[in-house]
């Protein structure tokens, strides 16, 4: 039987402080601390670079934007199509941040449903329409976006764990998290084990540009941020619950499987780069 006294009790306040009648909860704080630093690092890299401020300026409307629809929608289409696609209420609550209630009326939630996934082909999306109006090589673009990535997701990885989501399954190592909002038993906190992954790639990626500035422009950066995330995110699944009852009944989650295209993109990228260097 296991001893619920060697595992670290996990049950901290969703809300960091508040600002008068305003609440900042840990997550939203997490995300803006990450976006903050992901558009300091690319400043640098594009002064580095010698690349105008005119056009730097646009590009954190895009990431932000990008990012943000990218993964509410991922995350409505990816994982609960049934709810959000068979009502007008559904569809509402997809794009608006709000929740409709069983005896009537609504309130202010928040985006409660965000997808990695989405969140990067969003991204992605968002970028091909900045490199269409500045004019600036797209592969310039991803390799600058990818070598600040690995900051943005360590703290989005560390918001979920503020909010006891995305939670791993029953474990008995020594280092297990028991989620006390969801129930009373050790858990892997996968959140934590994506946090630390993403903050390594940070610190290679910082490192290696460093190192071999002439790589930025032919893609490998992004090609080696796409499969470094994706690959662990792939392994990772495995610790973690399934996040919809669905899922159950497949042979790999729907993690698992959204990730491997995002791996393929990433060898191919890494592939091209090498080949023309």
């Amino acid at each position: 039987m296991m001893n619920l006294l060697n595992y670290i009790v996990w049950q901290p306040d969703i809300e960091a402080f508040h600002l008068g009648p305003i609440s900042v909860r840990w997550y939203g704080l997490m995300w803006v601390i990450g976006l903050v630093l992901a558009y300091l690092l690319v400043q640098r890299l594009y002064k580095e670079q010698k690349i105008k401020d005119e056009y730097f300026d646009p590009l954190a409307i895009y990431c932000f934007f990008g990012i943000l629809i990218g993964a509410r929608l991922g995350h409505c289409l990816f994982y609960e199509p049934d709810y959000f696609l068979t009502s007008s209420k559904g569809l509402i609550e997809m794009i608006l941040p709000i929740r409709f209630l069983p005896e009537g009326g609504w309130k202010v939630i928040g985006y409660a449903g965000l997808a990695s996934h989405g969140g990067t082909l969003g991204l992605m999306i968002a970028l091909w329409m900045y490199v269409r109006k500045t004019k600036l090589s797209i592969w310039t673009v991803l390799d600058n976006i990818a070598i600040a990535t690995g900051s943005t997701a360590c703290f989005i990885r560390l918001g979920n764990l503020m909010n006891s989501e995305i939670i791993g399954k029953i474990t008995d190592v020594p280092w297990a998290f028991i989620f006390e909002k969801v129930d009373a038993v050790p858990r892997h906190p996968g959140q934590l084990y994506e946090a630390i992954a993403y903050a390594i790639l940070f610190v290679i990626m910082w490192t290696l540009h460093k190192k071999k500035p002439e790589k930025i422009g032919t893609g490998w950066y992004f090609g080696f941020c796409l499969t470094y995330i994706f690959t662990f995110r792939f392994f990772i699944e495995y610790t973690k619950e399934i996040q919809e009852a669905f899922e159950a009944s497949l042979p790999i989650d729907m993690g698992q499987i959204l990730s491997i295209p995002f791996i393929i993109l990433g060898a191919y990228c890494m592939i091209r780069a090498k080949k023309i260097a």
